[in-house]
């Protein structure tokens, strides 16, 4: 210590094998001290421009798109000595208190300043404010109660303090608020899980080196940033740990150093901290005369221990983490890029006249049209693996189902009750006329009776036909207008209206048809003479088994099946013919009328359909959009609130990247200015 000036070297400096060293020195003159950087200026013109490139990118909110930068990231349990291991490598003072005095992730940028006067500032909620060394601290807690409200709670909101000093290294650090079990008097009774998740949400990327902070007092195994980290990073490839209060305990604390239970890959470093009143000059003395003097700290390698050399393998680290990530933020802001361009190239175009919207309308309904005649006429469906837009197989599978039920209902059992109903229309529709001459009335009063029955099944039928339609237009309309919001909103009012007047115009044509049926009796169709004389042939045979001394319980009527015959025997045989002619000429007779039922409406509804397709659906959109409601095509000009969204979100993140991209660009002519870091 005596006689001019001494150099106290800890470390080479170069990654180039330079004699370049980590220097702290001071003159013998009482408190005339000064901390020159802990790299060398040579070094510090290579990493410092990298650093404000990763700042900018930082500032660009880059991680947004998905893109991780490298971070040293500071984690520690509360009271480690986290603040004041930054507050060495800063030379400023921050918040002290009780409890988590970090609040909020402190994004520290240290910048090796040549001029006298230190520029302190800090970045938040858009704004810069400017500090110096006396109010930073209280600085940083009028910005943390903006982010984080007054009280103890935390939050995830950054907070940034840039730091422009002579001596201190250029890093950029994140603190994180200190990790703690038990809420104090005004935290929230699950602050452990809030502080864990903004650990986690910063340390989990691989580009993040994590600064782990551990008391010389604890054991590290039971360490809960060490769990963390280790969490994260098994091998410890990525943590750093440095170990503060060596002073206050020295015992074991080589073999904790040198056994490394807690893999940590990058290594330990040792410090002391500032005790009292001590300037920052002061502490780094009383550091080295520490580690240089104690019985037991001066047997660590003097490799590992003080605050110079933790700065210098930050440095390193750093420039380590950041040359090793760069290839890959490269390819990320190209890929991110480029798929951003594409999706942006996929959004329709705005509308700016017109004439525009005219056109897109015009060649939207084209498509909307193509796509309907291939899945409702054409029964196309390769474009579609939903199976509900398989149309024509599922119109047909509803229309075999309504034949079905239509066959396979009461009013279409021949064989129950037979000739029942028949006698007692029969005996109801006596008149004075020609014995065994059937009226007319009676044929019609059965046949009534019987279409009543069914009446419901083909309105039924057709309402769930064009319900599924209405559900295959708004699918197809979706498709193809879910760019232009308010066609979107047109066509879909527009195919609603449609589909109501065509299900309508369907069920008045199924009641007329119900009509037709119910109040006439007519069919030129040659199998109904052909089935009628079939079975009227077996008519004598039929009453003469009926009535025979055997009274069998059932006979057997070729054409109809196995009859239930016990009830007839009451009735005479005049009466029993006339009810069995009237029975087999009803057989055939129902048949063609169910046919009807079946043929008309499925043909009925294939017209329909195709009219929807052709001309309905464009001349119903345009209608809607022509009327007071629809304002007309110069609402296609108003984009969707989602397309327009989706349209700046793009926007704006192709501006970032495309600004992260040159940044990016200009960090890589840097390092191959310089070579390797």
């Amino acid at each position: 210590m005596a006689g001019g000036r001494k150099s106290i070297t800890k470390a080479s400096a170069s990654s180039h094998g330079n004699n370049e060293s980590l220097a702290l020195v001071h003159e013998e003159q009482p408190m005339a001290l000064a901390i020159v950087a802990p790299i060398v200026s040579s070094y510090n013109e290579r990493i410092r421009p990298v650093l404000d490139a990763m700042e900018n990118l930082r500032r660009l909110n880059i991680a947004k798109e998905g893109i991780q930068l490298p971070s040293i990231v500071v984690v520690g349990d509360q009271s480690s000595g986290k603040s004041s291991v930054l507050e060495s490598l800063a030379g400023i003072s921050l918040p002290r208190g009780q409890g988590i005095c970090t609040r909020v992730p402190l994004v520290m940028r240290l910048q090796n300043h040549p001029f006298p006067s230190p520029e302190l500032v800090l970045e938040y909620n858009g704004k810069i404010i400017m500090t110096d060394e006396e109010n930073v601290s209280h600085a940083i807690n009028v910005a943390t109660e903006e982010l984080a409200g007054h009280g103890k709670g935390i939050s995830n909101n950054p907070l940034t303090l840039v730091v422009k000093k002579n001596g201190v290294p250029d890093l950029t650090m994140v603190d994180l608020p200190g990790i703690t079990r038990v809420p104090v008097h005004g935290q929230p009774e699950n602050i452990y899980d809030q502080i864990k998740d903004i650990i986690m949400e910063y340390i989990k990327p691989e580009e993040s080196i994590i600064l782990n902070v551990l008391s010389a007092s604890v054991d590290f195994t039971t360490c809960e940033s060490i769990r963390m980290s280790q969490s994260v990073d098994k091998t410890g490839l990525r943590t750093l740990a440095v170990v503060t209060k060596a002073d206050k305990s020295p015992e074991g604390l080589l073999e904790k150093v040198t056994a490394d239970d807690v893999n940590i890959g990058l290594g330990y470093v040792c410090v002391r901290n500032r005790i009292g009143d001590e300037s920052y000059e002061e502490a780094r003395i009383e550091e080295e005369r520490l580690f240089d003097s104690h019985k037991l700290l001066s047997k660590i390698d003097k490799s590992i221990v003080g605050i110079p050399v933790l700065a210098q393998k930050l440095v390193q680290v750093q420039a380590m983490s950041i040359s090793k990530t760069l290839p890959e933020i490269v390819k990320k802001i190209n890929e991110k890029l480029a798929n951003n361009l594409s999706e942006l190239e996929k959004l329709p175009p705005n509308l700016t006249s017109v004439a525009d919207a005219i056109t897109a309308f015009t060649q939207i309904i084209g498509l909307m049209r193509d796509i309907l005649r291939k899945v409702l006429i054409r029964g196309e469906f390769d474009e579609f693996e939903e199976n509900n837009m398989h149309c024509t197989a599922r119109l047909v599978e509803k229309l075999d189902s309504y034949a079905r039920d239509l066959y396979g209902c009461p009013e279409s059992d021949t064989t129950m009750k037979f000739l029942e109903d028949e006698i007692n229309v029969l005996e109801e529709a006596k008149w004075i006329g020609l014995p065994n001459f059937m009226p007319r009335i009676a044929f019609l009063s059965i046949l009534q009776k019987k279409v009543r029955g069914i009446s419901y099944m083909p309105i039924d039928f057709v309402e769930n036909v064009w319900n599924y339609l209405e559900d295959v237009l708004i699918t197809v309309i979706n498709l193809h207008c879910d760019d232009y919001y308010q066609l979107l909103v047109s066509a879909k009012r527009a195919a609603q209206v449609l589909i109501s007047k065509k299900k309508q115009n369907s069920k008045n044509h199924v009641k007329e048809a119900i009509q037709m049926e119910m109040y006439t009796d007519y069919t030129c169709n040659s199998e109904f003479l052909q089935e009628y004389n079939r079975l009227i042939s077996q008519q004598e045979a039929f009453v003469k088994e009926v009535l025979s001394e055997e009274q069998p319980s059932h006979v057997n009527l070729e054409g109809v099946g196995r009859i239930d015959v016990a009830h007839l025997r009451k009735h005479p045989s005049s009466v029993l013919n006339q009810a069995f002619d009237l029975k087999v000429r009803m057989i055939p007779y129902w048949k063609i009328v169910q046919k009807r039922l079946i043929d008309t409406i499925a043909l009925h509804l294939m017209l329909s359909i195709h009219n929807l397709v052709n001309c309905d659906l464009q001349k119903e959109i345009v209608q809607d959009l022509s009327s007071p409601i629809g304002g007309g095509f110069e609402r296609l000009l108003e984009e969707s609130p989602s397309i327009a969204g989706k349209r700046e979100k793009l926007s704006r993140s192709v501006r970032v990247l495309r600004e992260s991209k040159e940044t990016v660009g200009n960090i890589i002519n840097s390092i191959g200015n310089y070579g390797d870091f």
